[in-house]
């Protein structure tokens, strides 16, 4: 395993300042972010492979947005986030393959993206529509030789597995981010590994508490300082053969980000240096 970061898409110089600071900071490895579709065009593509090539930063996956509201939260949540609302969809869905296409131009595989609340149950009416926008998507990464990573968080660890198995596309992944199986209430990430361990392809370092509230998310923390236990999560994470990135991601910003993923980068260090 290694420790990687995220990295968000912006343009020029802001771009290049983002991956040498993160290769001046020890960073081998990052996820790209991107919510703006402006910037998925083949002259930005030359742009970032260059400073891949310039600071030695490989991105292991392009972390791909979508157009439209977004609320993280358990009220307009659902109706808002990922694929799932119909109102969003068609839109979401040209969004993701666009993001692909800019993805392939990367020479990336895995494009990672949250797709809103997935149906807790089969019988759901929204059940078969979810299930056709999501292998729309699939097919179309399938013939171009990629994955698509579903970031957990909005939906129970069985519900990805059960949708995985009705989809049947063979190229869906989990990106399992452990907080936010535990911000929006929705699991233990050590015990979800034992639902899917097996189809992890990315993991994001973050930490936090459960929802105490009913409407609103838990809260995020640095790494080490909520529910997630990280000795024993990376050590079940070796037992299941994962040995990618731990991709640190802290939502916050300014200098007390900055400061809170290089201490977050010495502790998982330490802690992949004893598995």
């Amino acid at each position: 395993m290694n420790v990687g970061i995220i990295i968000r898409h912006c343009g020029g110089e802001a771009l290049r300042k983002s991956f040498q600071d993160a290769a001046n900071q020890g960073f081998r490895h990052c996820q790209l972010v991107s919510w703006d579709p402006q910037y998925w065009t083949k002259e930005n593509a030359e742009e970032v492979k260059a400073c891949v090539r310039d600071f030695g930063v490989e991105i292991t996956a392009f972390w791909c947005g979508w157009d439209g509201p977004k609320f993280w939260n358990f009220t307009e949540g659902p109706e808002t986030l990922g694929i799932v609302p119909v109102a969003f969809r068609d839109r979401r869905i040209q969004n993701l393959l666009d993001g692909a296409a800019y993805a392939r131009d990367l020479g990336i595989a895995d494009v990672v993206t949250h797709m809103g609340f997935i149906p807790e149950n089969m019988t759901d009416p929204a059940w078969p529509g979810v299930v056709a926008a999501v292998k729309t998507v699939a097919m179309a990464l399938k013939r171009s030789g990629q994955n698509l990573l579903f970031e957990t968080g909005q939906e129970t660890p069985v519900v990805l597995l059960r949708l995985f198995t009705a989809v049947n596309t063979g190229n869906l992944f989990i990106n399992l981010d452990p907080a936010n199986l535990i911000l929006y209430g929705k699991g233990n990430p050590i015990d979800a590994l034992d639902v899917f361990g097996g189809l992890v392809r990315g993991v994001h370092a973050k930490d936090g508490f459960y929802p105490t509230d009913g409407l609103e998310l838990g809260k995020e923390v640095k790494v080490g300082d909520g529910k997630v236990n990280f000795p024993a999560f990376l050590k079940r994470l070796k037992e299941v053969g994962y040995d990618g990135s731990l991709t640190i991601e802290r939502e916050i910003t300014g200098e007390q980000q900055i400061k809170d993923i290089l201490e977050t980068q010495q502790y998982l260090q330490a802690l992949i240096a004893r598995l």
